[in-house]
């Protein structure tokens, strides 16, 4: 039965693995980049949230506001972004220059 309930997880993860690499993303794998465009650029840059492209914002900063929230901006859970992801994910946009494509406050 223990066999059984490890395969049934193995294939899961198999899938779900799978997927992921289909959609050309591999969980805890994701240039910031990407998260940045899949995530945060939904709003920053686009009248929603300020733009922090080419602000120089702290790392810190950025990876507290991110994982608690703040004003209208929501958190984002390990499981949306690793710590691995988000340690990257800071450092690429306090490193950022500015984006002219974006606009916004």
């Amino acid at each position: 039965m223990k066999r059984m309930i490890a395969l049934a997880a193995a294939m899961e993860l198999a899938t779900a693995a799978y997927a992921a690499q289909k959609l050309g993303e591999v969980p805890g794998e994701r240039a910031p980049e990407i998260v940045y465009a899949k995530i945060c650029g939904y709003c920053h840059g686009r009248n929603v949230g300020p733009i922090i492209l080419g602000r120089q914002l702290p790392v810190e900063t950025i990876k507290d506001i991110a994982r608690h929230g703040r004003n209208g901006m929501p958190a984002f859970r390990p499981t949306e972004v690793t710590p691995d992801e988000m340690d990257a994910l800071a450092q690429w946009i306090s490193a950022s220059k500015a984006n002219e494509k974006e606009h916004g406050k």
